[in-house]
């Protein structure tokens, strides 16, 4: 009897429980369901239609991956009912073809995953890393092929990519009809053939591909693949107009509606999804992309850059906690937000000692377990608060974790303060004791979310991040306060001459 079961959902998967407006809207209906005879008929034919259109249109946008797995399904689907059921048609068949980009093949049997992979954000991070520790010419085969990876990866950029169908629909016209943002410049989640590019992911791309443009065994390598000026501008491009209102950085598009479209959320397991928010990731991303793109084009686009800098910083100081830190939206979770707000202020020129970045350092060391080690795991995220336990059920017995002490390591590391060695040299250790015979780190909890109450595996975080934390330890941390130490020393000496 589904009239009486309609509204009926596990207690454990209840996180956003319907809102009255949309347990009426539902009931209501059901109603007009029953009962609407041919005003339901005629503008539900043109609906379908509408709708099965714009899928059509997904489908060729992003080579039939379409954003996720679950409208992936419903695409298919509809696309197999348009064709009359013929599971021979050419659309349903480039379907199917991208049915195993979304397989996963896991120790206890085969999954769906959440996204067709996570391999452009993986490669940022861990190309990024290298690049900061200083042993990326050491291998110079593996830089190579990410500074390649990076440059047949740019969305729509390629002259590959714009022979597709999907570059077709970047015109202003056809964004305009199906809700596009601007896609070309941007670099993507996953592979280019995705199509779609986020904030943060476009930055992450950015600052990988002028990170390695810099190092001798790009610089000396003849067959480098060329990424034109204009590629960068219009990366550029993609991050200022993904900059929202109130300062901060969204994900795919910019903030079109109102906080009060969440009584309207209908799907009971996820929270905050109905708009897209600004969140201190993807504004720190941005940040840092547009940086570093302005060091190396200072001229173009340069007030424009100059003001999403400034109304950037301000969001950060406004969305963080009174206790110092922020929520992180897309890790578990303070100690991933707070590498990222730490940072994107210290980018944007504040000064080590201010209250804001005093306040979040200060936050993070008071969260340090006796081991050197951080933690904190999914309960964060979903309860907005941080973990009790740590990662007691995922890491060590002090509920330490390996990924979030690098976090915590790389925001304090990157105040290069003299007042928190104690605490650092405490987390480097934590961080050595813990790295295995081969060289790895072992695999703990998840580490990624998403919508506040589902994780994401990054089975990468566990071997980038902590080389990215004692890198900069080493090659930046150490000889900032040494310097320090030293410049007061010599003021001492002086002063008592």
């Amino acid at each position: 009897n589904w009239d009486s079961t309609r509204h009926w959902v596990a207690p454990m998967d209840n996180y956003s429980p319907k809102p009255y407006t949309m347990v009426l809207a539902q009931d209501l209906l059901s109603y007009w369901e029953r009962y609407g005879g041919i005003l339901r008929d005629i503008p539900r034919r043109w609906g379908l239609e509408y709708t099965a259109g714009y899928m059509a249109a997904e489908d060729l946008q992003t080579n039939f991956i379409d954003i996720g797995p679950v409208n992936k399904v419903l695409n298919m689907l509809s696309a197999w009912v348009r064709s009359g059921m013929d599971s021979n048609s050419v659309v349903f068949q480039k379907h199917l073809m991208r049915i195993p980009d979304y397989l996963w093949i896991a120790e206890d049997g085969m999954k769906m995953q959440g996204y067709n992979g996570s391999q452009c954000w993986d490669t940022s991070f861990a190309i990024q890393a290298m690049a900061e520790a200083g042993l990326a010419d050491e291998f110079p085969e593996m830089t190579r092929k990410a500074y390649a990876y990076f440059e047949r990866t740019q969305i729509l950029s390629t002259e590959v990519s714009q022979k597709s169908p999907a570059y077709a629909y970047e015109d202003e016209a056809s964004r305009r009809k199906y809700y596009r943002h601007v896609s070309e410049g941007g670099w993507p989640f996953s592979t280019s053939a995705h199509g779609w590019p986020i904030s943060d992911c476009t930055s992450e791309g950015l600052k990988g591909l002028l990170v390695l443009k810099r190092l001798k065994c790009i610089e000396e390598w003849k067959e480098a693949p060329k990424m034109t000026h204009e590629r960068f501008h219009k990366a550029v491009n993609v991050l200022l107009t993904l900059q929202n209102f109130d300062g901060g950085f969204a994900t795919y598009e910019n903030n079109r509606g109102y906080g009060w479209y969440e009584s309207l959320n209908p799907s009971e397991t996820f929270g905050d999804i109905m708009i897209d928010y600004s969140y201190v990731e993807c504004t720190t991303a941005s940040l840092g992309g547009l940086l570093a793109f302005q060091k190396y084009y200072p001229d173009h686009r340069a007030d424009e850059v100059a003001d999403a800098i400034a109304r950037a910083r301000k969001f950060l100081k406004a969305i963080q906690r009174a206790d110092g830190s922020w929520y992180g939206s897309w890790a578990c979770c303070f100690t991933y937000a707070a590498w990222f707000g730490v940072e994107g202020l210290l980018v944007c020129g504040e000064d080590k000692n201010s209250p804001h970045i005093r306040k979040a350092i200060e936050f993070l060391k008071g969260h340090q377990n006796e081991n050197g080690g951080w933690g904190e795991d999914f309960r964060s995220c979903f309860d907005k608060k941080y973990a009790k336990e740590g990662m007691k059920a995922y890491g060590d017995e002090q509920g330490s974790g390996i990924v979030p002490t690098a976090w915590a390591l790389l925001a304090i590391t990157a105040a290069k303060n003299a007042k928190d060695i104690e605490c650092v040299e405490k987390g480097i250790k934590y961080l050595m004791r813990r790295q295995q015979d081969t060289g790895d780190w072992p695999q703990e909890g998840i580490s990624g979310v998403f919508n506040r109450s589902c994780g994401i595996t990054y089975t990468s975080y566990r071997n980038a991040f902590p080389i990215w934390a004692l890198g900069r330890y080493a090659r930046v941390f150490v000889p900032a306060v040494k310097g320090a130490k030293a410049a007061q020393k010599k003021e001492a000496v002086k002063q008592q001459q």
